[in-house]
């Protein structure tokens, strides 16, 4: 076998894996214990949105002064917040505490490669279908009446 083939093809096996590599992130989404239903409701969709990506949610309520002496109203936001994503993601780390801050995890659904693969797979779909559109035999407007009329004009004209 050919060394140089060889090479290639095992470069070119490596280059595949590297594209194909997903790595998840953890993406954070901060409240503070007293936040607004419009703000709550931007959160949250955030966080579906990186839950639909692939990514792990953390999910973190600040706490400030006399905040501090209500944890459980901090769990309580936070369980809220995880009924309302349940169908995105399931909840990895239950709320903790953590000096000032609770924070709870949220793990995808899917995995990030599932995801990744079912994005390729639609974009290789819709490039199938651009391209099956753009050499379509496209057709033109009738051509043909119009250059039969000219021709049974100009027979009319030579005859007189």
């Amino acid at each position: 076998m050919d060394y140089g083939k060889f090479k290639y093809e095992a470069a070119q096996k490596a280059k595949e894996a590297r594209r194909n590599q997903v790595n998840t992130d953890l993406k954070e989404v901060r409240f503070r214990l007293k936040i607004d239903v419009h703000d709550y409701e931007t959160k949250r969709k955030r966080a579906e949105g990186f839950l639909l990506g692939g990514d792990k949610v953390k999910a973190m309520i600040l706490f400030r002064g006399r905040e501090q002496s209500r944890p459980e109203q901090g769990v309580r936001l936070l369980q809220k917040f995880a009924e309302e994503i349940a169908e995105f993601g399931v909840v990895e780390s239950r709320p903790t505490q953590d000096g000032r801050n609770m924070t709870m995890i949220i793990a995808p659904l899917k995995n990030k490669s599932d995801v990744k693969g079912e994005q390729n797979a639609k974009r290789a779909a819709e490039k199938a279908e651009r391209r099956a559109a753009e050499h379509a035999p496209k057709a033109k407007p009738d051509d043909a009446a119009p250059a039969a009329s000219k021709e049974s004009a100009s027979a009319e004209s030579s005859a007189e």
